[in-house]
């Protein structure tokens, strides 16, 4: 309150982990817009190339985007649904799902795609919506919503991956629901622990 009695509004970084990683991906965009792409091909996609650098590039491929249009449909699902996420897992906790659902996208897109580049965080996004539809569940149940959302969504993702020709990465999309929801699963039995905010 202030001295007057009134209450004073103020900025809440209510969700460390989700607003660090949305900030980094738009400076990341921004780098790459500044040096024409090449940013991107260096550093924020995921490529064969030297050793000491694709270990980096395993993890940091999830900040960096094609364009403004990519950027901001990921940004969008990841501000929707990372907070709720956060609160009810942790920071540091969601921070560990970021990380795996990179390193586990990044492995998978080098050993089945090797001839290509991958760069986006949609991996994390599928992470999330698995995750999120299994975070209000009851011990030692499997919510229906869930079912529906993994049946529905591998579908689309299985009929987009043999019957449309386009630059997206459908594995990449399944093994980071896969990942988001591995990850649920154990964190609703809390063996992860719970730690941050």
């Amino acid at each position: 309150m202030s001295a007057n009695g009134k209450t004073r509004l103020r900025l809440d970084y209510n969700a460390p982990a989700v607003l660090t990683f949305v900030l980094l991906c738009a400076a990341v965009q921004l780098v790459s817009l500044i040096t024409g792409g090449e940013s991107n091909r260096a550093v924020f996609s995921i490529h064969g190339g030297s050793f000491p650098l694709v270990l980096v590039r395993l993890f940091t491929h999830v900040l960096g985007h094609a364009d403004w249009t990519h950027l901001l449909n990921n940004m969008m699902f990841i501000l929707i649904l990372g907070p709720m996420i956060e609160e009810k897992y942790g920071t540091s906790n969601t921070v560990f799902v970021i990380l795996a659902t990179a390193l586990a996208t990044g492995l998978a897109h080098l050993i089945f795609n090797p001839g290509t580049s991958l760069l986006g965080a949609s991996g994390v996004v599928f992470a999330f919506i698995l995750l999120a539809s299994i975070t209000g569940a009851q011990e030692h149940t499997i919510p229906l919503t869930f079912i529906l959302v993994a049946l529905l969504w591998i579908g689309e993702q299985a009929y987009q991956a043999f019957a449309v020709q386009n630059n997206v990465s459908e594995l990449t999309h399944i093994i980071g629901g896969a990942v988001g929801a591995g990850l649920g699963f154990v964190m609703k039995r809390d063996r992860m622990g719970r730690y941050g905010t």
